[in-house]
């Protein structure tokens, strides 16, 4: 083919990819739609607000542990039984962070532009929508999969098998930090997104929906929400040294290995946000 002739097929390959980007995310609100008919939403335990102390005023930020008045930039404690996200003030953080039913939630971000996650893969893990985040608890013995609705964060059950080819086929994956860090997901997108991020960031994804649903249909602000919310994890990301591939992606998938490679942020520690 003449190079006009690839030129002019360029415009043509665009408007393919914006299509296939824009049926993703009307996927995305069509499912989101459907969870948010009655008795179709089975919530975690860690679905609703924590509801704080008893006559605490709600209208401004305090911690749920002591009541007491927190900045908006605060800690954060995840309930472990409950898995649900605290609140804290630096006090509380201190005295509950060693308790057996509390974790301080991770601090690092992880971008993974290379994450080696084929259709048939993500499939078998029979998530209806293609928002999700995966964290290893403890209170379980397993790797649990969450989805955000406009209900809150809803468990589907997770394929042991499933979960074990994608940890083969992305070794990065056995540093996942139990309980505190989970493996947040955006398939809506063009390409996919992927990162390891703190917990409370994980649960953060699914206040979005929340806060942003409009009416039954959901409204356009649910999708600028969910883009906003991996833009912000893709620059908070740094560099990381890669994990050793077992088995690389298939050619074309996600980018090459060789530019794009995990990058981290917050890997040497810090607040939780």
């Amino acid at each position: 083919m003449s190079t006009n002739g690839s030129r002019s097929d360029r415009p043509e390959r665009r408007l393919v990819a914006d299509a296939v980007a824009a049926r993703k995310r009307a996927q995305m609100v069509s499912g989101l739609r459907g969870l948010a008919r009655p008795g179709t939403v089975r919530p975690s335990p860690g679905n609703g607000a924590s509801a704080g102390p008893a006559g605490v005023d709600r209208s401004t930020e305090h911690c749920d542990i002591c009541g007491t008045s927190i900045p908006e930039d605060h800690r954060h404690l995840l309930h472990l039984i409950e898995r649900r996200i605290e609140c804290v003030c630096e006090s509380c953080w201190a005295l509950r962070s060693g308790d057996a039913e509390y974790r301080p939630t991770g601090s690092r971000i992880v971008w993974l532009p290379d994450l080696n996650v084929p259709d048939d893969l993500w499939a078998s893990f029979q998530i209806p929508i293609g928002l999700a985040f995966f964290m290893d608890s403890t209170v379980t013995g397993c790797v649990v999969a969450l989805y955000p609705s406009p209900a809150g964060a809803t468990e589907s059950e997770l394929h042991f098998e499933a979960w074990n080819r994608m940890r083969e086929r992305n070794p990065i994956l056995e540093q996942l930090e139990a309980d505190i860090e989970g493996l947040v997901v955006n398939r809506t997108s063009e390409p996919p997104a992927y990162a390891i991020a703190p917990i409370d960031r994980c649960y953060e994804l699914t206040g979005l929906i929340k806060a942003h649903w409009e009416g039954i249909s959901g409204g356009t602000a649910v999708e600028h929400a969910v883009a906003g919310f991996f833009e912000d994890l893709r620059q908070k990301a740094g560099n990381a040294r890669r994990a050793p591939a077992r088995e690389g992606p298939a050619h074309g998938e996600l980018g090459s290995p060789a530019l794009d490679g995990p990058r981290a942020w917050g890997s040497t520690g810090g607040e939780a946000r």
